[in-house]
This record gives C-alpha cells, structure tokens and sequence, in this order.
C-alpha cells in the first residue's frame, strides 16, 4: 500500500513518500536504545517542562496541525482543531499527574520495608489508526515519555505528513533524538520490529484483524501488547430520559468524525413507548444534516477517508437491505469528487444482517425497537465487541443495571461515550484488552517491581 496523502474530499494525491528502508529502522532502533538509557534517568520535573513545551507548541499551532489533519482523512476543520486541543490537554494532565501515578506503594508485609516500584520497560512501538490521527498517538505518547519510555511510531500509510508532524513536534519541544521517533513503513517491515528484541511492547489501535496478527506476533515474542480495537456501541434510551437531548446526542454520537470512530454509537436502542417519535426526530435531523467540504464551517458531515472505506460501507448497508431492514433515509454513495456517503439510518434490522453485527465505520444508523430494559440489554450485549456503551434513563434502578449489566469497557449515563485523560479508555471481548489513558493507562508499560527489605 502507497505512503501517501490523498485529500478524501477531492480525491487529488497531495504527496507521496518513501517507505524507510532497513537501514533506517535499524538507525531508529538504535537511536532509542540509546535515548532510553538517559531518558528512564530523566527527572520528573524535567520530563514536566519538555512534556509541557509540547502541550504549548500544540495550543500555538493547532490551526495549522488541524490542517494537516482535515487534508488527509478529512475531518471537519474545526474537529481536527479540537483534537490538536484535546492533544494539548492529554499533555498537559501527564506532564502534571505522572509522577503521582507512578510513586512507590508501600504495602504492608512481614518485611522491614516492601513496596511496589514501577519502572519504564524501553522501546514501545505504537501502530496507530488514520481516524484520530494525531489523539491516538498523544494518547499513547504524553503517558509514555512521561513514564520514561520511547516511543516508535508506525502510523496508518495515509496520514504520512501526520506522522512526521508528530514526531518534528516532540523534536522542537526539546526531547532528545531518539525518545520519539516515526517510521514510514510497511506492514512486513511491522512485523520484523515486532520481533526485534530491542522492542519492548506493543500498542495497537485498529481493526480485530490487525490487532489479532499483532497481538499474536508480540505474544509469540513474550511481549506486552494493549490492543484498541473497534466497536459496535449501543445507545440506549428509555422513556424516562431527556427526550430531545437524547435525539440530538444519538445524532452527534453516530455522526461524529463522519462515523468513523470506534466509539461512535452505531446501534440505537429505543424503548417501544418511545420509539415512533425517537425515529421520526431522529431521521429529521439526520436527513437536515449539511454533507461537504470540511473547511466549510456550514458543513456537519465530511467526506469518508477513502474510497475503500466508502465502498464497505455502501457493501453492508446493501446486504443489511437485501436481509429485511429498511432505509428511511440515506443509503447511497454521494456522486462527484471525493468520498462522500449519505447520513442513512436503519430499521427493522435482522440480527445476522451486516448493520447489527459487524463495525459500520461511516455514517450509518441501525434503529432498534426494544420492550424494557432488560431486552435493550440483552441486544446490546449480543455482539462481539464490547467497547462503549450509552444508556439514557432517569430511573436510578435503570442506570444502575445497565451500568452492571452491559458488557462494555466503559457505560456512559446520559451521555454519549467520549475518552477523556482522567479515566481508563478500553474494551473487553474483540474490542481489545490493556487500557489507556488515566492512571491504568500510564502503568501499561511498567514494570511493577516488588521491593523486599528484610
């Protein structure tokens, strides 16, 4: 597959790139051997003023990140430019909370003193996603070089200028050659990193086939992997919720980032009292729905990152149709330059057909009748995924079953499913296991040390 920068809303190729060679990873390889060895001493007050050098470059040049962003996986301009900030903000919670995270724990034993003392592991080689080009990696980074780890960055081949701009980023910030790194390669050249014993663990973003090839690969190494899989999130909403905030978040938890992201809510859950109003809103509002140019601030739904993509997308909404479900809105190709799909919506959808259980990444609906909340859940949880979930009740005895009930790394009330710094970020089932983000994120790719003192 090319290494190159195709704008999704023209179709024009931007610019192309040369893979790295083997001499080059080599060169990397050796570069953050080197790098670990002085950064795993670093201080912590001094990780903090190189961590928050970057959190400032971010905030002074997000207009111009979120360029580059909006031109290769075409995201609306002003999202692109709130991922640059939400990048800022991951930096900036590391820079100040990493030590904290990672102080010894002293438990109580037989022993003059014991604790628990976490150290850094080395190299760690992060394969991220096109979607959230620039989130996915800081999610990973600002916790990883806080932590004193390096990073290697193998990013998804049509976000190639992101991928640098990261890594010239971290350079200006002050970090030193070696501690954050990007390689432009190919996916055999992955796997031979994988393998490298200079690689310490593996982080991993993406599609169930490639975090299965992955994790396999690192396991068969005896490496650490977390794997970010995707997901197929049930938003669920029971006639006692805030009905027109509900309809208004089902629309913009489906149809942000163009329905291309792991946690968007992609199956619709509405109780049966409710249900006629909640699809007739609903559809309004996603029929109203402006689709064009992303630099355009008019405009509410961009282009879809590639033709590839759309083509799928198009595929399982014609399978979901040709097994009984029936399109009330949407369900074409946009024709004219660029990678555009119509914002549809689903009902009446069989169990086996596409639209329920696989992962739509485009903007697309599945709409559900259910009786009570106890059929929401069963639904819900018949899937293979498992990462995020929204339910939408003002009964406390509603919230809590789906907050115990639904097989999800992560239950949002009343609120449409989001990654934040401060929580753990992951899934359970084929969705992926390891967490990012928070305090469990940091400790990944630690090594908890035991510390017996006689």
């Amino acid at each position: 597959m090319a290494i190159a920068s195709i704008n999704p809303a023209t179709g024009e190729k931007l610019k192309e790139f040369k893979a790295h060679s083997d001499v080059d990873i080599e060169k990397a390889l050796q570069r953050a051997v080197s790098a670990f060895e002085k950064h795993r001493r670093e201080s912590f007050p001094r990780r903090t003023e190189l961590m928050m050098a970057a959190a400032s470059l971010l905030d002074q040049e997000k207009k111009e990140l979120a360029r580059i962003i909006t031109l290769e996986m075409g995201k609306l301009f002003r999202d692109s430019v709130a991922e640059i900030e939400k990048c800022a903000l991951g930096c900036s919670y590391y820079a100040e909370n990493a030590e904290r995270f990672l102080e010894d724990e002293p438990a109580q034993t037989s022993a003059g003193r014991s604790y628990l003392h976490y150290e850094p592991m080395g190299a760690v080689l992060a394969i991220m996603p096109w979607n959230f080009p620039f989130w996915q990696v800081f999610r990973f980074a600002a916790p990883a070089l806080m932590a004193g780890n390096v990073g290697i960055l193998k990013h998804a081949a049509n976000v190639p200028q992101c991928a640098l701009a990261i890594e010239q980023l971290f350079c200006r910030a002050g970090f030193e050659d070696g501690i954050f790194q990007t390689l432009l390669i190919e996916a055999d050249q992955a796997e031979k990193l994988i393998v490298d014993p200079r690689i310490k663990a593996v982080t991993l973003t993406g599609s169930e086939k490639a975090g299965s090839a992955v994790s396999s690969l690192a396991a068969r190494e005896i490496k650490k992997s977390v794997l970010e899989l995707g997901g197929s999130d049930p938003f669920i909403v029971m006639p006692s919720a805030d009905f027109g905030l509900a309809v208004k978040t089902a629309v913009k938890a489906r149809m942000q980032n163009t329905g291309q992201s792991c946690i968007a809510a992609k199956r619709f859950f509405i109780a049966d009292k409710i249900y006629d109003k909640f699809v007739d809103q609903f559809v309004d509002q996603m029929r109203s729905l402006k689709v064009g140019d992303p630099f355009d601030e008019a405009i509410e739904i961009g282009p879809l990152a590639n033709d590839n993509i759309r083509n799928g997308v198009h595929e399982q909404v014609q399978k979901s149709i040709a097994m009984g479900a029936k399109c009330l809105t949407g369900g074409n190709r946009i024709a004219g330059p660029g990678f555009f799909y119509e914002p549809t919506v689903l009902v009446d959808v069989p169990r086996e057909a596409p639209a329920f259980r696989e992962e739509v990444f485009g903007p697309v609906a599945t709409v559900l009748r259910v009786r009570n909340a106890e059929e929401a859940i069963e639904l819900a949880n018949d899937t293979t995924f498992g990462l995020g979930a929204s339910a939408w009740t003002n009964e406390k005895n509603e919230q809590e079953l789906f907050a115990s009930e639904l097989q999800s790394g992560m239950v949002f009330i009343n609120s449409m499913v989001a990654s934040d710094p401060r929580l753990p970020f992951g899934g359970v089932k084929r969705s992926g296991f390891g967490r990012e983000l928070g305090a469990a994120g940091i400790r990944e790719f630690m090594n908890a040390k035991t510390i017996w003192i006689a």
